[in-house]
């Protein structure tokens, strides 16, 4: 019976993101003040993000334990995206980067374009367009609303 929860995806799936949340809890409540429901301190929202990804990891892994196991299913995928992999990761790396040199514009635009190409489906041109909107709106929000301290543009360290 436990060997066929150890061929299941969402069996690994829930394990690990309960273990995220549980660690992310356990340091907020560990390393920072939680303060009170009405007043709350710095590690309140690291707290309760760690509490709701650990609940959402227990309904995965309870799930996969509940449902049967469907011999067709394997853990790794039939094909390997090792392009979206690398696209999706180079994405933050290419953000801090640019964000570095360039500012927050062009660290959101590379980072969204490289990101974006990582989708078998998409085109240079779809990724462009997706990454100049949402670079548009995270500045306008991060900038203008929210005052962040990162410059839109910048040239040099």
């Amino acid at each position: 019976m436990f060997a066929e929860q150890l061929k299941k995806r969402d069996f690994y799936a829930g394990g690990l993101i309960l273990l995220i949340g549980a660690a992310v809890a356990l340091n907020a409540y560990n390393y920072y003040n939680l303060g009170t429901l009405t007043q709350m301190g710095p590690g309140m929202f690291p707290f309760m993000l760690g509490i709701a990804l650990t609940f959402v990891g227990l309904l995965i892994l309870g799930t996969a334990v509940a449902t049967a196991h469907d011999p067709s299913e394997t853990i790794l995928p039939e094909q390997r995206e090792w392009r979206g992999w690398a696209c999706i990761l180079a994405g933050p790396v290419l953000f801090i980067i640019l964000g570095q040199y360039l500012g927050m514009a062009a660290a959101t635009f590379g980072c969204v374009f490289v990101s974006a190409l990582g989708d078998r489906t998409a085109t240079v041109k779809s990724s462009a367009i997706l990454a100049v909107i949402v670079t548009f709106f995270g500045c306008l929000l991060f900038a203008f609303v929210l005052k962040l301290a990162f410059p839109i543009f910048k040239w040099g360290y």
